[in-house]
């Protein structure tokens, strides 16, 4: 079946792709749900000074509220609708994941397949409300501490602010899910994808603009240059690594052929939990500065504006945090999205052993075995991508938009849209296949 499958994508082309009508009404659906979400990053919230927020972000774009911008694309430095971005979304979602470990009728949830599973995205749905409508109103009363950013503070504005912001987060959080179904997948990756890649360009301008002034030495841009190419040459490379385990099936006899079993190949990626750890790590960084929004700068305690201060993008305490967790959450989202039990249990079943490995529990400890160890080497693959660009930018001041995590999302969910449209055009050209022998059989017949 893989070997059948390659030889299809071997063959795919330009006349596969004309003829693919399905994908391209997916392709022109998805690039319409991006393009709704890019506008919205561009709509005012309503009862701001602009000119004095304008003001109030230039002085900390290098700091939490540059992450929050990355993530929202853009949303933040303008305030928008969409400020409040998918993070909600993605923590609600981090903190389910954690208690169905953890509470047994979650745990149950999970195990009861597609049912299961649409009640858990509905609790999640609740948390996202939960979650954005305690974000929204911190980022109310920050704002009404600031001097001269809210035009008439008061508890009214408070309300549209939460309103206003809630209701982006819950829209982008559908937008994300019709991608998913109506479109070519991956629907959140792709808004965060889109976020990030429309503030590309402008960071590039901004880093020749540091150059040219003189605030950049042309030897230290080429340096970040050189070390981007080769951060996206590792994503690369390490997200198209395998580990692929050899599996047999053994001798069957249909009547009287006796057909010689097959061997076929059970691939572990290195990293198998792509760019959530980095998501998960990022989202969770910006929880406490958002919590000192309900008191405001000037009202938070000495030990509180410390920690806030210590948490700010580039400082120690942020980037150890940041390795721990995205370390954590590689270890967390694997253990989550592949069980070794399952997968032994289904070879089993279908009869398929590897070599030298009892079937059952054996295989399935020695699957763990394996995944464990490479998942040890896809996390420092992680830390490594994110923590190295990021040390660099806060020690020169380039902009967010070219940090390792950016770059890690950026080119992993590539990758991944390119394999899903892929996916589409070999589906599309084996529907192709069987039609024509349906045909064939069918003149024969005659």
């Amino acid at each position: 079946m893989a070997s059948a499958a390659e030889q299809l994508a071997s063959n795919l082309n330009f006349s596969t792709f004309a003829k693919a009508e399905d994908l391209k009404k997916r392709l022109w659906f998805t690039l319409a749900a991006l393009l709704v979400y890019r506008l919205g990053t561009h709509i005012p919230l309503p009862g701001l000074n602009p000119e004095a927020y304008a003001q109030a972000f230039r002085g900390q774009a290098n700091g939490i509220l540059g992450l929050f911008n990355m993530f929202a694309g853009g949303a933040v430095e303008r305030m928008a609708i969409f400020a409040l971005g998918i993070m909600p979304y993605i923590s609600a979602s981090i903190i389910v994941q954690l208690m169905t470990s953890v509470v047994p009728s979650l745990e149950a949830l999970k195990k009861e397949g597609e049912a299961g599973r649409k009640i858990i995205n509905q609790y999640t749905r609740y948390g996202t409300v939960l979650l954005g409508t305690l974000q929204a109103y911190g980022i109310a009363v920050g704002l009404e501490s600031g001097n001269g950013l809210v035009v008439d503070p008061g508890m009214f504005f408070r309300i549209s602010t939460v309103i206003t912001l809630l209701g982006g987060t819950m829209f982008l959080m559908w937008l994300g899910e019709q991608i998913t179904s109506r479109g070519i997948g991956n629907g959140i990756s792709l808004i965060i994808f889109a976020g990030i890649a429309a503030g590309l360009p402008k960071a590039l301008a901004g880093t020749l603009e540091l150059g040219r002034t003189g605030a950049l030495s042309t030897p230290l841009i080429l340096m970040v240059v050189i070390v981007a190419i080769g951060v996206i040459a590792l994503i690369v490379f390490v997200e198209r690594a395998q580990r692929r385990l050899l599996i047999q099936y053994p001798k069957r006899q249909v009547g009287n052929r006796m057909f010689q079993g097959d061997t076929s190949h059970l691939p572990l990626k290195l990293n198998t939990a792509g760019v959530i750890p980095a998501i998960f790590a990022s989202s969770l960084l910006l929880l406490p500065a958002t919590a000192a929004g309900f008191a405001g700068n000037t009202n938070l305690p000495t030990w509180a504006t410390s920690i806030i201060a210590s948490l700010q993008h580039g400082q120690p305490l942020f980037m150890v945090l940041y390795g721990l967790l995205i370390a954590f959450f590689a270890f967390f989202y694997t253990a989550i999205v592949f069980n070794p039990k399952d997968t032994a249990d289904n070879l089993k079943k279908h009869g398929g052993f590897i070599p030298g490995i009892r079937p059952g529990e054996r295989t399935a400890e020695y699957i763990d075995y394996v995944l464990t160890r490479i998942t040890v080497v896809g996390a420092i693959y992680l830390v490594f991508v994110c923590i190295l660009p990021e040390t660099l930018i806060a020690r020169t001041g380039i902009p967010l938009a070219l940090g390792g995590t950016s770059l890690l999302i950026v080119v992993s969910v590539t990758l991944d849209t390119v394999a899903q449209i892929q996916g589409h055009l070999i589906a599309q050209q084996y529907e192709g296949l069987i039609k024509k022998s349906k045909l064939r059989g069918g003149k024969r017949g005659r």
